[in-house]
């Protein structure tokens, strides 16, 4: 067997005990919360931005009014909002502070952590942990052969269209619904 073959059996199986490992009341409350907001509001950093970013895209896809944390059109977070947050960590101070900003105004916030015991998350409405290694991370998480949080990385893109599946089902879109809101001028 090759390295390749070998490693990647073993990500795969990494990916697959961290799914298995998801609390779905913690994933039922945060599916509850996107449904009730008036507007979401998406926000992390890195390659935890990067999962961010494709979230916020299939949101909008699925006809939610959705907006980026760091883009320079991001409107006004008001009360009836809701902001989801993407911090492995749970302590990243820059994400922290925009953490309290957002939540002394009222709005409904998520984080997404796979060290829910940190500030951040504990101050949380509602917190999501992915339970994988995170850089940084402490705890019961999954092991990873992977470098820093690549496996929290990876996962939390999973969880997220796992969520966006969900939410597909519960408003009866079709795909072509979601097709049709892309960005059409590429």
């Amino acid at each position: 067997m090759s390295d390749f073959t070998q490693d990647s059996t073993q990500v795969a199986d990494e990916i697959r005990a961290t799914l298995a490992r998801m609390d779905t009341e913690q994933v039922e409350a945060v599916l509850a919360a996107i449904e009730a907001a008036e507007r979401i509001f998406v926000i992390g950093v890195g390659r935890e931005g990067l999962a961010s970013r494709a979230f916020a895209m299939r949101l909008m896809h699925c006809g939610f009014d959705v907006s980026l944390g760091w883009d320079d059109t991001t409107p006004a977070v008001g009360p009836d909002d809701l902001l989801i947050m993407v911090n492995g960590s749970g302590q990243i101070g820059h994400l922290d502070y925009v953490f309290g900003k957002v939540a002394a105004i009222g709005a409904t916030t998520v984080v997404v952590t796979g060290v829910p015991s940190a500030a951040t998350p504990t101050a949380a409405d509602h917190v999501l942990q992915v339970p994988a290694t995170v850089y940084l991370g402490e705890g019961d998480l999954v092991e990873s052969i992977q470098p820093m949080g690549s496996l929290f990385e990876q996962c939390t893109l999973i969880v997220f269209d796992l969520m966006i599946l969900q939410l597909i089902k519960r408003r009866g879109l079709s795909y072509p619904e979601l097709a049709a809101r892309h960005r059409n001028f590429e």
